[in-house]
């Protein structure tokens, strides 16, 4: 009898063993079906460019089509939070950027979802430097004489931005808050249009993304005095950071990143994450990407959740500080 039950419990446990097994081999490896990934702006811009150059290279290496989403509205948090519900399966992604990401949560009562909580960060893909660049007609060359031109005449400097609560603005807040200057602020809807009254000379200076003002410092028709990342600038390495040129500490750049919804299960997310690491650390996107004035990064989900954390401190600091209150 002791014998017949040991042998049903050997009978048993082989079994378990073999469905155990038959369900590990038939568990399907992801992706099995096509994945989403949304842009939460308007196709055309440098969001959407990004997004689809790694969209691309993405079905090529998956064998299953990642197809760009574009769900446009309230400063890309429709974009974000639709995502942020999404399923936690890996075929809804979003494309990030500082807006829905670090500013509208500093700037909006009642926003839908939390940055930190309902976000899987996988990489933070690109980084682009903000630039400090004057008008010709500004007798400064340096951030340290636009510092002592803005002092000896307050308030008399004016600077343009893509609208209220943007990067830019939130650039130059910080700029005038740490160099201890007076600056008047010139909201515009959208950098285009802030970019032709600095090249008409109808403002003074802009704090603008690298990509925007690169053809026009190129050209001769603006003067760029520093970059604003913490390093300087692989697309722009004359020019120093502005850190480095007499404000220390001043950090402004836009970095975009890829994001699935919280919970998603971390094999996924490692899987995404050396993908698009791969994509972006190759010479062809790293050469198409330097075209646009951005820089490829390819982090661990850790240090662009870390990127995140120090975003959102930073820019609540900058907001309480200015001041400044969403349209």
């Amino acid at each position: 009898m002791r014998s017949m039950g040991r042998l049903g419990r050997a009978v048993a446990c082989a079994a378990l063993w073999l469905l155990n097994g038959a369900g590990m081999a038939a568990t399907p490896e992801y992706p099995t079906k096509p994945i989403r990934l949304v842009v939460p702006f308007a196709p055309g811009g440098g969001t959407d460019l990004t997004a689809r150059a790694i969209a691309q290279k993405l079905s090529d290496a998956f064998g299953k089509p990642v197809v760009v989403d574009n769900r446009a509205g309230a400063g890309g948090v429709i974009g974000a939070d639709l995502v942020a519900k999404a399923t936690a399966d890996g075929y809804t992604l979003l494309m990030g950027t500082p807006g829905p990401m670090t500013i509208n949560p500093n700037l909006r009562k009642n926003m839908p979802y939390d940055t930190l909580r309902d976000f899987a960060p996988i990489t933070q893909t690109t980084v682009s430097p903000f630039v400090l660049v004057v008008h010709p007609s500004v007798p400064a060359s340096t951030v340290k004489e636009l510092i002592a031109l803005a002092k000896q005449k307050p308030g008399t400097l004016n600077f343009g931005t893509a609208g209220n609560g943007s990067v830019a603005h939130l650039s130059a807040e910080q700029f005038k808050a740490m160099a201890g200057v007076q600056i008047t602020h010139v909201p515009y809807k959208g950098s285009s249009q802030s970019l032709i009254d600095l090249l008409a000379g109808q403002v003074q200076l802009v704090f603008e993304n690298l990509p925007v003002v690169l053809p026009h410092i190129r050209a001769g028709k603006i003067r760029a005095l520093a970059v604003g990342t913490r390093t300087r600038s692989a697309l722009l390495p004359e020019y120093p950071t502005v850190a480095e040129a007499g404000v220390p500490g001043y950090e402004a750049s836009t970095a975009f990143g890829m994001l699935a919804p919280a919970k998603t299960p971390g094999e996924i997310v490692g899987r995404l994450n050396r993908e698009v690491v791969r994509v972006l650390h190759s010479a062809e996107i790293k050469d198409r990407f330097g075209a646009l004035g951005l820089e490829t990064v390819g982090s661990t989900p850790e240090q662009y959740v870390a990127h995140l954390r120090d975003e959102l401190e930073r820019y609540a600091k900058i907001i309480r500080v200015a001041g400044i209150r969403p349209d």
